[in-house]
């Protein structure tokens, strides 16, 4: 005998609240309409005690629409870096004919498993799972429904699945070169991190990785670091804190920030001190903000290719769910290069 199916009147009346709450609790937008956490525990709860699944059209059912992938992010989409990804992921799936469903959860796990079943509801071909930045994530087992892939996201306690990250290492390595091809041989410092990998919060690679591959590339220059001057956070304020001690107690003749904003930062520290970029200090960035754009000189920095990095994504996505009619092949985790971006902050050393 079939199992009657369970509709949203159930989970209400089961739960004690209204269809039209049950609805947006379902619908992740709880915290939108000011529901409270306590209600929005007990409807979820209450849906998946009764095995309440939306019924929904597949994607692309509708008159012979095109077919669909998804994409959840934990960052806003109309914010600069996620607007980015997302426009890039967006144009990427509209170059193979599929329209891209994008779902935001403000890293919230409840919202995350909410948005990525109601993609498998509308038998999405496959998800990418988003972070802004790259950070270490416990993936939502509803993932695994169906194809996908990672962007800007270490999984904690699994296996490499199909990713795509910046190519931070080579990031930190080119921004260390642009000194060090200057003609830059001392009087460098590093303004954001370390002073060695293990003193970076795990939840932070792209510190790790930034500063192993600047270190490596000053090392095999036969150039040492002075200094290494950590912050807890990559905010202009943080930059600033950190160049005002260092000047202190030393005079600086290059700073290589690991973040645009530090480097807006040291800007202003370097300024108040009278001294000025490039000529009496050279500073090369990490990012490509908008930022840097508008400081002047106008920073060098190496590129976060967001757009890249989203495109990549949906790229990929679909050569794994094409890979998956003929049998899956290894995980693949794929390194987007990192461009340079010259500006004016950089002085050329002339050989003594």
């Amino acid at each position: 005998m079939t199992r009657p199916r369970v509709t949203l009147a159930d989970v209400a009346a089961a739960s004690g609240v209204s269809v039209a709450t049950v609805s947006l609790v379902l619908s992740g937008r709880a915290k939108e309409l000011r529901i409270s956490a306590r209600v929005e525990r007990r409807v979820r709860a209450t849906a998946e005690e009764l095995g309440y699944r939306r019924r929904t059209l597949p994607a692309g059912s509708r008159a012979g629409g095109p077919p669909a992938m998804g994409f959840v992010s934990d960052a806003v989409a109309s914010s600069e870096i996620p607007g980015d990804l997302i426009r890039g992921a967006v144009e990427a799936a509209h170059r193979h004919g599929f329209v891209l469903f994008v779902g935001e959860s403000g890293g919230d796990p409840d919202l995350e498993r909410t948005l990525v079943t109601s993609m498998h509801d509308r038998q999405v071909g496959g998800i990418v799972f988003a972070t802004g930045y790259p950070r270490r994530v416990l993936l939502p087992e509803v993932l695994n429904a169906a194809p996908f892939v990672l962007l800007n996201v270490l999984p904690i306690g699994r296996a490499p699945v199909n990713a795509v990250l910046p190519d931070d290492v080579e990031a930190g390595r080119a921004a260390a070169r642009v000194l060090v091809d200057a003609g830059h041989r001392d009087g460098i410092h590093l303004i954001g991190t370390g002073p060695t990998p293990n003193d970076i919060p795990r939840n932070y690679p792209a510190a790790v990785e930034r500063l192993t591959g600047a270190c490596e590339a000053f090392r095999e220059a036969g150039v040492e670091v002075v200094g290494v001057h950590p912050c807890l956070k990559w905010m202009p304020e943080d930059g600033y804190r950190a160049t005002r001690a260092l000047l202190a107690h030393h005079r600086p003749k290059a700073l290589l920030c690991f973040s645009d904003r530090l480097a807006f930062g040291a800007y202003r520290a370097l300024g108040e001190a009278g001294l000025s970029v490039p000529d009496d200090v050279s500073v090369v960035g990490i990012d490509n903000q908008s930022i840097a754009s508008w400081m002047h000189p106008r920073l060098t920095t190496v590129a976060l290719p967001h757009y890249q990095l989203g495109s990549t994504a949906v790229e990929l996505l679909l050569d794994l769910t094409r890979r998956r009619t003929r049998g899956n092949g290894p995980a693949t985790v794929h390194r987007v290069a990192m461009p340079t971006v010259y500006g004016g902050s950089v002085r050329t050393v002339e050989a003594t």
